[in-house]
Formats: C-alpha cells, structure tokens, sequence
C-alpha cells in the first residue's frame, strides 16, 4: 500500500440489537433432516394422536419438534430456550415443515393436557425407531465368558430428581396451598436434611452401544416392579431384532431389584442377570456359614477406591419360600463409614445374585461385572451435561413423560450421526480363560 494514497476504512455502528444464530442450530438443522429422511415425523404425525378443545392451529408434531429442539440446545430451561429461538423462530419450524411456533404457555398446556395413550403411542414410535437400525450383531458390541459364549449386557436402573420447596404461608385468611409438582412427586429421601418430593425415572440402556431403549417415570420410588417387567419386555424385543435368544441377555440391577420377588420374574422372563442382594437374612443359612467358614475363593481389589474384597461363591440358595434358588456371591471388607452392606462384628458383608453360571464367570468376574457398572453411571452423567433429561418441562406425568422419550430420542440420534460421521469399532470384552 502507497503511503501517498492511503486505504480508507469506513465503520459504521447502530443502536439496533441483532440476535445472534444459537450454537445450537446447526446440529438442530442436521437432526431435522436425518428425522425427515427417516420418516420419523410423519410417523410420529401418524401415529401420536391426541385431540383437545382450543387445540388452535397446532397439532402434535408441532410441540415434539419445539421440545427435540430443546433437547439438542442444552439450554437449561424452557425459557431461556424460548428466548434463544425466538428470533429464529420462522425458520427453525421450517426445518421441520411446520410453519409456526408453538408459544410457551401453550406448549406448558399441551403438555398438561396429555393423556396416557399418547405417551404410549410415543414412546412405540420410540421403540420403533431405536431397534430399526441395530445393524448386524458385530455392531452392537458383546461381552464373551470363559466358555466363549456371548452375551448382550443391558443396565435398567431408577435414577431419583428431587424437587426442593419453599414454605408456603399457611392461615385461616389464605387458601389452602397447592403444589405444582404434586402430580408428579411424592414426598421422598436423598440425604438431605430438607424435606423433598422425588420422582423416579426408570431407565433401560445397551451397554456396549450406550443406546437408550427405555424410560419410564413415577412419583416417589415409582412402580419399580412393574417398570422392570416393562424393560424385560423391551430386552426381549432387542433380542429378537438381533436374532438372539433371551437368555443371551445379561441385565445388571442395583439393591432396589435384589430381592427374591424380582428374581422370580427374572427367571419367568429367561434373560440372565446380576444384581446386589439385599436379602441379609441369607447370610443365617446353614449353607451361607459352612461356606464363610471357609476360605475365600477369590480376592478383589477395586482399582478406583482400592477397596479388597474376600469373596465367597456359596452355589445356589433358595431366596423364596417357594424354593427359587440363585447363585449367590460374597462379598466382605473391612468396615468403613457409611458402607453398602450389613455390618457383623466388623465386617461388610455384600451379597451379589446372578444367574451367570459357574463355568463361564468365577466369583471375581461376577463382581467386577457389576462394581464396573461405571459404564452406566458415566453415561447417566454425560446425558445430565449435554440434555440433563430430569429437568423438569412439565407438571404433569404424561407432559414429564413425553419430554424424556424425546430426550432419549435425541441422545441415540446423536449417537448414531457421531458413528457415522466418524466410525470407531465397538468395544468388546472378553474373559480370558481361567488358569490351571
């Protein structure tokens, strides 16, 4: 550039606010055409019906598409998602081929408005949906015992969200005071010292994949019995789109499913599982104390807690009246503050129940199968940072419900694009064989 004749540069400024595209957009205009390709919008235009008065203009897959959306942006409220999207409002419904945005108001009504079957519709679509891709069995990962048999490993866990309350004034003068969240909690426990209502939300996910195949939500603890027998449905269902057998399938579950009530109904539905007991009065069998009287068959150290573990593989005991029997693992340490287990004379004692056999996994295997559940729990934490599902989007169950299918809706899209965009080979896990 001459010094002689210098570049001139013109700036000009305005006082007119310009909002800027969301970050989020893009993945939205991307998840938009993989739903449209699919077919999946005119699936769920199908197939979820549901009809109020003052309905408007809108029908459902208006409200689906407004919530996919907020469960892609990760905002963290409705309102702050509103906020973001409403100068992009035109055209975000037009990537979807709807014309207008539902208000939030209006949204917070249809979600109250709904009724049980539309749920059940959903989540069909959902279900539908999660096992029409699966690709052949290499691609959804394995875990290969001792003898070389494979198994599917599933976790089915109810995850707790809390929903802390103010006081409220109460006098002869004011009406009695009403809870908004008291459709969808009961009063419940999580450790602290203020009173709580809880809600629990029941999950079923494929372990290798990290695909979520299930959800299901109630007040308090929920019907925890029912929703596995649910999820045991849906195991089923998967196992069959693969071309396997149900007992191929390994269903690990926490405390709240180790009594022997569950394992009747685990062994009605065929599949395998492995679970902590909560049964102590198993550790007074005549059985349970020859074999503590013993040496341990194994020891375990967790690598994380560095935790050693004596466990003792005491065969097949009854956990009914009726006489259903499972395998039933020690586990005992050293106590510590605040363990999981029962405490006897300073020791932990820990009960594991499964029904893998002897031959394809030892003692050791069995528990590390299940304290290396980490898997699941890392995931529960990463869909808490990028789509935190237990937020709350609604007072109602079925508007509450509706809002974490698409949550998980979205997660396994999300997934599935990722492989695609950049593959990587599943992970699979095999037991090497036992030394003489």
């Amino acid at each position: 550039m001459s010094t002689d004749n210098p570049s001139s540069v013109s700036i000009q400024t305005s006082a007119d606010q310009i909002a800027s595209v969301p970050a989020w957009f893009g993945e939205v205009a991307l998840l938009a055409h993989t739903l449209t390709r699919l077919g999946l919008l005119s699936e769920i235009s199908e197939r979820v019906r549901f009809a109020r008065k003052r309905f408007g203009t809108f029908e459902v897959i208006d409200f689906v598409v407004v919530l996919m959306g907020y469960a892609i942006s990760g905002e963290p409220t409705l309102k702050a998602y509103y906020e973001r999207l409403q100068p992009f409002a035109t055209p975000f419904m037009a990537l979807f081929g709807r014309k207008q945005l539902p208000h939030r108001s209006t949204l917070s009504r249809f979600l109250a408005a709904l009724d049980q079957a539309s749920v059940e519709a959903l989540r069909s679509v959902f279900l539908q949906d999660a096992l029409a891709r699966l690709g052949p069995e290499a691609d959804v990962g394995g875990l290969w015992d001792r003898q070389g048999n494979r198994w599917i490993v599933f976790d089915l866990d109810g995850t707790r969200q809390a929903a802390r309350q103010r006081a409220l004034p109460q006098g002869p003068d004011l009406p009695p005071p009403q809870r908004r969240l008291s459709a969808v909690c009961t009063p419940g426990y999580m450790g602290r010292k203020r009173g709580e209502v809880v809600r629990t939300r029941t999950t079923l996910l494929q372990a290798h994949t990290h695909q979520w195949l299930f959800t299901f939500g109630g007040a308090g603890n929920g019907d925890y019995r029912g929703e596995l027998l649910r999820g045991l449905t849906v195991i089923g269902a998967y196992q069959t789109a693969l071309g396997l057998l149900p007992s191929q399938a390994l269903v690990r579950l926490d405390g709240l499913y180790g009594n022997g009530a569950i394992i009747v109904d685990l062994i009605a539905a065929g599949v395998c599982f492995v679970t902590r007991g909560k049964d102590y009065a198993l550790l007074d069998l005549t059985q349970v104390k020859e074999r503590l009287a013993l040496p341990a068959d194994e020891q375990f150290t967790h690598p994380e807690s560095g935790t050693c573990r004596d466990l003792f593989d005491c065969g097949e005991v009854p956990v009914t009246a009726e006489g259903h029997r499972s395998r039933l693992i020690v586990a005992t340490h050293q106590a510590t503050t605040s363990p999981i287990g029962v405490t006897r004379d300073g020791v932990v004692y820990e009960l594991f129940l499964t029904a893998l056999p002897a031959r394809g996994f030892t003692a050791a295997d069995v528990v590390k199968l299940y304290l290396h559940r980490g898997s699941f729990e890392t995931v529960l934490a990463d869909e808490d940072r990028e789509q935190d599902s237990d937020r709350w989007s609604s007072y109602t169950t079925q508007g509450q419900e509706v809002w974490q299918i698409l949550a998980q809706w979205m997660w396994n899209l999300r997934q599935e694009l990722s492989q695609q965009w950049q593959p990587t080979s599943m992970r699979l896990t095999e037991f090497s064989p036992p030394s003489n």
